[in-house]
């Protein structure tokens, strides 16, 4: 059970989906003293779990997140249904002419689950046959398709989660109060604690625990060392004409896991094309005064971020255009930005106690793959905190006593190397 009683006091730095979900989970298990920090009210706007869209999939090639995204949907059919958009999920493999590993495994989960989903494999142009909105020419490709796969309109589901969060008594800081400088830490280097965090605005937050889900942010509050880094990764949107938006109304999220490209069905009211790459992403180079190291690391700035694309990410975007909308691969592009992944070496969560800090408890470490579990993240989240999550879960959750750095995650990406941005590159952000 949990090293506290219902009524500790517990702040929670961050408003994305690991902290809310972790906020109204412990709330509903009887913590009433639960207060939620971040530069500003939920949906955050550049957060990691704030956008038109999402991917949500129970397609892994790792059993244990198949199982828990199979346990998400049930929630995102349910309680989150008027946000949750069935699409379809087409999986592509566009180079290499044996099956991807993760594709075959993550079907191969699927059956062993008997997950009552319907998978069906195809070689190249079947799937424009299948879905005539993709215009370009997949004859080189294979892959799968999942029926029951889909989208869910984030920004949407984080505010009816904050909405819900307030309605069950969390409180929330936000402006220069909830913007956390730094951790307070209480005891010598053997025996410290961590008894709450100060705000920009020069005030002082106490708490018996305090509950790191600050994502992408984490490195300016601790030292994570190779466990995490980092790393923004492009998207971009065009606009579509109300009669391409129309064409393109059947068609699936699209994921070519070869080269880590994704897109979504136009979005309804919008015509917008949202893309992105699920990819190994971009390095900054920072530095800050307020943790235990002084060395860089690489993370987002605390404020919002800039509408800037690396050339080569762009040109990434337009390359999976070609393949799948030729007719737009030139258009340009209305939105575009960095949105910042928190990666591990395989791609597993963060939730877990610190070992050198007593009342710090992180969850983090989302990997470009946790908003899909957002039904029921917390209900996870909060069997870790009170140290009573399965012995899978907190071998696969835990905070490693070292960690290999980053090299090909889960899996599940694709593109080129991961590289640090250029200077000038990162004057931009």
């Amino acid at each position: 059970m949990s090293d506290y009683s219902k009524s500790t006091s517990i702040v929670i730095i961050g408003a994305g989906v690991f902290g809310l979900s972790t906020a109204l989970e412990l709330s509903k298990r009887g913590y009433a003293n639960i207060t939620v920090l971040d530069r500003r009210l939920p949906p955050v706007p550049d957060g990691s779990s704030v956008d038109v869209s999402r991917i949500i999939r129970p397609d892994y090639a790792d059993v244990f997140y198949a199982r828990m995204g199979l346990d998400a949907v049930k929630g995102w059919t349910t309680d989150y249904a008027p946000f949750f958009h069935r699409s379809g999920l087409l999986c592509v493999q566009s180079e290499g002419s044996t099956q991807h590993t993760y594709l075959e495994q993550s079907k191969q989960n699927l059956e062993s689950l008997g997950a009552s989903v319907t998978i069906q494999t195809f070689q190249g142009n079947e799937a424009t046959s299948r879905y005539p909105g993709i215009h370009g020419d997949l004859s080189r490709t294979q892959g799968y398709w999942n029926t029951e796969c889909g989208w869910a309109d984030a920004e949407g589901s984080i505010t009816h989660l904050a909405q819900k969060c307030s309605k069950a008594g969390v409180s929330f800081m936000t402006g220069r109060n909830g913007t956390v400088q730094n951790l307070i830490t209480r005891g010598d280097s053997k025996t410290s604690k961590i008894i709450g965090v100060k705000t920009e605005a020069g005030t002082s937050v106490y708490a018996d625990t305090v509950i790191l889900a600050t994502g992408a942010w984490t490195p300016h509050l601790i030292d994570t060392g190779d466990r995490t880094i980092s790393t923004g990764q492009p998207v971009a949107f065009l606009q579509l004409t109300p009669e391409e938006a129309k064409e393109m109304q059947e068609c699936p999220v699209m994921i070519d896991l070869s080269t880590g490209w994704f897109a979504f069905p136009p979005t309804p009211g919008t015509n917008l094309l949202k893309m992105a790459r699920h990819g190994y992403g971009f390095e900054t180079t920072t530095t800050a005064s307020n943790r235990q190291s002084n060395s860089s690391f690489s993370a987002p700035k605390m404020s919002s971020q800039s509408p800037f694309l690396p050339s080569d990410a762009e040109k990434s975007l337009r390359e999976g255009l070609a393949l799948f909308f030729p007719r737009f691969k030139d258009r340009p592009f209305v939105q575009r930005r960095l949105c910042w992944y928190t990666d591990t070496p395989k791609g597993n969560f963060i939730v877990d106690y610190h070992p050198e800090y007593e009342g710090l408890f992180l969850a983090t470490g989302g990997s470009g793959h946790a908003f899909k579990f957002l039904p029921v993240l917390g209900r996870y989240v909060a069997d870790s905190f009170e140290r009573k999550a399965s012995q899978e879960q907190r071998e696969i959750w835990a905070w490693t006593a070292t960690a290999n750095r980053l090299s090909k995650g889960d899996g599940s990406r694709g593109g080129p190397p991961r590289r640090v941005l250029r200077p000038e590159e990162q004057a931009c952000l």
